[in-house]
């Protein structure tokens, strides 16, 4: 792996994922090092950004403007304009629901005809301790095969998948080949971490690992990778374990070696079922107290962040 050491700007990590989740694993993250890179799943098509998206033809810039309030300093400008930034209308009028860091970024991309340009601006406005890439330069559409008491039936669209609350067979991304951004493509290159998860499984996680240029970039980067399980099941694995999550990462991308698994250390679920999983991907589990005991299936980012820096220390010292 590179050779950096965790110094003054800590080791170069890019997190993978969406909303939610990888709010959490950002916020845990830039205690540690502010070589980060979050690079955001551009699925999403509801709420505010499905709204953009279909209006405008922009990336949906709901993922990319969380990931880029998780990065913000941690003083009173960064959090101020955090929240400017999370701002939601709330109006009889075209503007309810509209978030004003989605109006912010879809105008700056407008002005500047540049997506990379306009979320660097962002940054630099919250003086984010690191830098948000989407995933891919255009929007991309995910779709399900799901089975239902029915059958089998497929289902489109980001948000109809998170909420299907049925068992999925498979899933795919349109465009097939979408262009990957350059700048996600050399930190991945140069990263000495890559992190997986937490997030929606099959619309903020998988998704990576079906544009062919960033599988492949993950294959040949030297980094360690490492996967975070989470906490509880949501509608798109309902019926899944966190075996279950291993097992389907590796069928997503058998070619791709992990380095560890992150699961909390308080979770009911057949360890060995785990540790076999994990094995199949190369991996061994890693358990550490990383829930937050106040709110149920969220990751508390300083109890995450401990357990970053066990692993990042641990491997370094094997190194």
């Amino acid at each position: 792996m590179p050779s950096s050491a965790i110094g003054s700007r800590g080791q170069k990590v890019v997190a993978l994922g969406g909303g939610h989740g990888l709010y959490a694993s950002l916020s845990a993250l830039k205690i540690l090092t502010r070589n980060i890179t979050a690079i955001v799943t551009v699925a999403d098509d509801g709420g505010s950004s499905g709204r953009l998206r279909e209006e405008l033809g922009v990336l949906p810039p709901g993922d990319l403007r969380m990931a880029l309030s998780a990065l913000c300093d941690d003083g009173e400008w960064g959090q101020t304009w955090r929240d400017v930034l999370q701002h939601r209308f709330s109006s009889q009028g075209p503007l309810n629901g509209h978030s004003l860091g989605n109006l912010l970024i879809t105008g700056l991309w407008e002005l500047l005809d540049d997506s990379m340009a306009g979320l660097d601006w962002v940054g630099r406005l919250l003086d984010v301790k690191g830098r948000v890439v989407p995933m891919a330069a255009v929007p991309i559409d995910i779709e399900a095969d799901v089975r239902t008491k029915n059958g089998l039936e497929t289902i489109h669209g980001q948000v109809s998948i998170a909420r299907s609350h049925a068992d999925i067979e498979a899933i795919r991304i349109s465009p097939t080949n979408p262009p990957a951004v350059s700048e996600a493509l050399e930190a991945i290159s140069a990263a000495d971490w890559v992190i997986f998860g937490p997030g929606s499984w099959y619309t903020s996680v998988i998704p990576h690992l079906m544009v062919p240029e960033i599988h492949r970039a993950l294959i040949e980067s030297p980094a360690r990778k490492a996967l975070v399980i989470n906490l509880v099941a949501d509608a798109e694995t309902v019926t899944m374990t966190p075996a279950d999550h291993v097992r389907s990462f590796h069928d997503h991308a058998p070619d791709l070696r992990l380095d560890a698994v992150i699961m909390d250390a308080s979770a009911k679920c057949d360890w060995n079922e785990l540790d076999s999983a994990a094995a199949l991907c190369g991996a061994k589990v890693f358990a550490h107290h990383v829930a937050d005991v106040k709110h149920r299936g969220c990751h508390d980012h300083l109890n995450l962040a401990a357990a970053y820096r066990q692993l990042f220390v641990d491997f370094a010292v094997s190194d």
